[in-house]
C-alpha cells in the first residue's frame, strides 16, 4: 500500500528514467555492443575499450539502482506495504547490492587482470586476432607455457564470470522491476 500522498509526476518520471536508463545500458551492452566488438575488433582493443566503458556503466548502473530502491522506499514506508511492494524493496534492493558489488569489486577486478594479460600477450605478438576463438591454439600454449598467464587466466575466468552473474542478476531484477510498474502504471 502507498502513501497517502501521490508521488508527483517529476518523481514518478524520475523514477522510470532510472529504471529504464539501466535496463537500456544492460540490454545494449550485454546483449548489443559486447557481441559486435567481439565479431570486429581486435582482442586487445576490445578489451580496452571495455575497461575504460564498464567502469562507467558499472557505477552509473550502481547510481540507478540506488535511485530506483530510494524512489520506491520514500513512497512506500514499510509499514504500510503489502507483499508485492516489500518484494520489489527487496528487488530493489538486491540490484543496488549486486550492482554495487560489480562496480566496485567484480568489474574492476577482470578489468586489472585483463589489462595485466594484454603486457604478456603483446610480448608473445598475440591480441591482434578478432575475437578470442581465432587463436585459440596459441592462448592454450601461452598457458601452458608461462605459469603467471595461467594464473592471470584462471582469475580472469572466475572474476568475469562473477560479474557476468552480477550482471545477470541486475538484468533479472530490473526485468521483474519494469513488469512490476507496467502492473501499477498509476501508481509508482
Amino acid at each position: 500500500m502507498a502513501t497517502d500522498m501521490e508521488p508527483t509526476v517529476t518523481t514518478k518520471l524520475l523514477h522510470l528514467i532510472f529504471l529504464s536508463t539501466f535496463w537500456g545500458m544492460q540490454i545494449w551492452v550485454t546483449f548489443i555492443s559486447s557481441f559486435v566488438m567481439d565479431n570486429h575488433l581486435n582482442r586487445h582493443t576490445f578489451g580496452f575499450i571495455q575497461s575504460r566503458l564498464f567502469p562507467f556503466y558499472h557505477h552509473i548502473g550502481s547510481a540507478c539502482a540506488f535511485f530506483n530502491l530510494a524512489i520506491f522506499a520514500v513512497h512506500h514506508p514499510s509499514d504500510l506495504l503489502d507483499e508485492k511492494e516489500a518484494f520489489q524493496i527487496f528487488i530493489f534492493f538486491v540490484c543496488v547490492t549486486v550492482a554495487a558489488i560489480n562496480a566496485q569489486w567484480f568489474g574492476q577486478m577482470t578489468s586489472e587482470i585483463m589489462a595485466d594479460m594484454h603486457l604478456i600477450e603483446q610480448a608473445c605478438g598475440l591480441g591482434l586476432d578478432i575475437g578470442l576463438s581465432s587463436n585459440r591454439e596459441a592462448y592454450a600454449k601461452l598457458c601452458e607455457s608461462d605459469p603467471k598467464y595461467k594464473r592471470l587466466s584462471n582469475r580472469l575466468w572466475l572474476y568475469h564470470l562473477l560479474s557476468s552473474l552480477c550482471n545477470l542478476c541486475c538484468i533479472v531484477c530490473n526485468g521483474y522491476s519494469l513488469y512490476y510498474l507496467a502492473e501499477n502504471l498509476s501508481t509508482i
